[in-house]
């Protein structure tokens, strides 16, 4: 079987001494490992019934896309506050350094929808977290989280207690 870790990157001090930034791009890069990426999530939405994919802007979409189209499904866009053009819900989340908002549109999702969120990183949960909240907001059902990489050590997962997560790569 692929080993996905062998197509991350591990780049030190980056973006600041001290941090090694993990470089998933060499994975997307190479038709192998991202479709070997894609089938195995894939497979963990297939075991939950997923009616809807959720990405988050903006490596959500990339991760997302490619799964949605397996799936057969459509997948939802949730982006940073001023970019979607009909009504939309929004949440607010904490980051280290401030505050930040995603938005959806207030019909993206249906009530009672199964949903797969997914993102290129689960690293302290906030953005993930916020997510939830726009998904549940609009009576969607969070099925499952997957991502392509976990920092164990930034404790996201704490943050999503009580969801089903795959994570495919953890650092």
């Amino acid at each position: 079987m692929l080993d996905l870790n062998d197509y991350i990157t591990s780049i030190p001090d980056f973006p600041e001494k001290g941090v090694i930034f993990r470089d998933i791009t060499p994975l997307w890069g190479d038709p192998k490992a991202s479709a070997e990426a894609t089938r195995r999530i894939t497979h963990f939405a297939k075991m939950r019934d997923v009616n809807v994919v959720v990405g988050p802007e903006s490596r959500g979409f990339l991760v997302g896309a490619p799964v949605a189209n397996e799936l057969g499904t459509g997948i939802v866009l949730a982006r940073k506050p001023g970019k979607l053009p009909r009504e939309t819900v929004s949440e607010k989340y904490t980051l280290e350094y401030g505050e930040a908002a995603l938005e959806m549109h207030k019909d993206a999702i249906k009530p009672g929808e199964k949903v797969l969120i997914t993102d290129d990183l689960l690293a302290t949960g906030g953005t993930i977290a916020a997510a939830i909240k726009l998904v549940e907001s609009l009576g969607g059902i969070v099925a499952g989280l997957a991502f392509m990489i976990e920092l164990k050590d930034l404790n996201g997962r704490e943050k999503l207690e009580g969801y089903d997560i795959l994570s495919l790569m953890s650092y």
